[in-house]
């Protein structure tokens, strides 16, 4: 397929800055925000059948309302209304670390932005960076994390036009050098967020997963952001089993496609892990005959990666570059949570690949035309395999 294919317009008052939230005024003046993870909305695309729910309905299928007789939406929460006992839910346990930072250039006081990659060296406090405004930055320029403190970074090497390789100058044992890294940090949000408003004590949270375990990240496996605890509770009482594998999402998905054949795309590899428990897990559910739904595009991406010949999970460790786009036949997940993204990204197209690209794109139009938010905090769409 076509770059081109993938276009649509997308109103930026409908990219979500932040979660679902209840505003509440302080009797100081002050307004608190509660944010509610499940409470997003959900659309739902059964792939077979090519229809499209956006509302709630009763157990004899009628619609529902509000006291002003208009539909009522579907939130989140809704999901688990779609699978029974016995089906799985696959989700990807990476856990994002506070990866943007700002300093200041020696000499000059520019200031500026470094987004930690990866640590390359331990021994050596050697990491993988992108630089922002890269010009200003060269091999031997130092820059400065604290006015006062102790944190120092040479540029010792330009890997890319925006990558360097930064060597900490902070002598001490490694987990406190990286303790007081992180501290210094903030959410990795996407830039399209960032460019409207800075990050806030609470993206630290809200940008993570509530069951993220594997330290990694740089950008948050955003689908897995809709679910709480007390629905993975329901779940759990319903019989609906959840497994979980990592990768490491890394920058990759936001990068600008600059080909209009896709084919001749390269995505950045993500280091991944699929261990043997969640294996067994899925595998039994699928030989089952169970629904098995992978929880975002990063793990339809894994379980593409380590599914075997005979349609079965394996173990694996190592990394990932698939970039999965229509037409594509998949061996592994049979239904898929996926957020509403923006056009022309590569999370769109895998999400097309997998419901059928004419169907999500009517999903995507009925979006657009209904108000749902689009990004890492917005709405939520489920395909099913019916």
């Amino acid at each position: 397929m076509k770059l081109s294919q993938f276009k649509f317009k997308l109103p930026e008052s409908q990219v979500a800055m932040e979660p679902v939230f209840r505003a509440f005024n302080n009797p100081d003046g002050t307004v608190e925000k509660v944010y509610s993870r499940d409470n997003c909305r959900l659309m739902v695309v059964h792939r077979k059948s090519q229809t499209i729910d956006m509302y709630k309905k009763d157990a004899e299928g009628n619609g529902l309302t509000d006291a002003q007789g208009n539909p009522q939406y579907m939130t989140f929460r809704d999901v688990v209304n779609y699978f029974d006992e016995g089906d799985v839910f696959i989700f990807n346990d990476t856990r994002v670390f506070p990866a943007r930072l700002y300093g200041t250039k020696e000499k000059t006081d520019a200031k500026i932005e470094v987004f930690l990659l990866r640590e390359l060296n331990e021994e050596l406090r050697l990491w993988d960076v992108l630089v922002e405004p890269a010009r200003k930055i060269r091999i031997g320029n130092k820059l400065f994390f604290e006015n006062d403190g102790p944190m120092v970074a040479e540029v010792i090497d330009n890997t890319t036009s925006r990558g360097r390789t930064l060597r900490f100058l902070y002598d001490c044992p490694h987990d406190v050098f990286k303790s007081q890294l992180f501290a210094l940090g903030e959410a990795p949000l996407p830039r399209y967020i960032v460019d409207h408003r800075p990050a806030d004590a609470d993206d630290m949270e809200n940008f993570q997963t509530i069951y993220a375990k594997n330290e990694g990240a740089v950008t948050a496996p955003s689908t897995g952001l809709h679910f709480s605890r007390e629905l993975m509770k329901i779940m759990e009482i319903r019989g609906i089993e959840s497994a979980f594998l990592t990768v490491h999402c890394g920058l990759g998905n936001f990068d600008p496609i600059e080909v209009e054949d896709l084919t001749k795309h390269k995505m950045n590899s993500e280091q991944m892990h699929v261990g043997a428990d969640t294996c067994k897990t899925v595998n039994r559910a699928k030989q089952g005959g169970h629904r098995v739904c992978a929880v975002g595009v990063s793990t339809v991406r894994a379980t593409e990666t380590a599914v075997g010949t005979d349609g079965m999970l394996k173990e694996y460790e190592g990394w990932t570059n698939k970039f999965i786009f229509p037409p594509y036949d998949f061996s592994m997940a049979n239904c898929m949570i996926s957020n509403f993204y923006h056009p022309e990204s590569v999370m769109l197209m895998t999400t097309a690949a997998f419901g059928g690209y004419d169907v999500v794109m009517e999903a995507y139009n009925l979006a657009v035309r209904n108000g749902y938010r689009f990004g890492c905090y917005g709405d939520a769409l489920l395909i099913v395999d019916d």
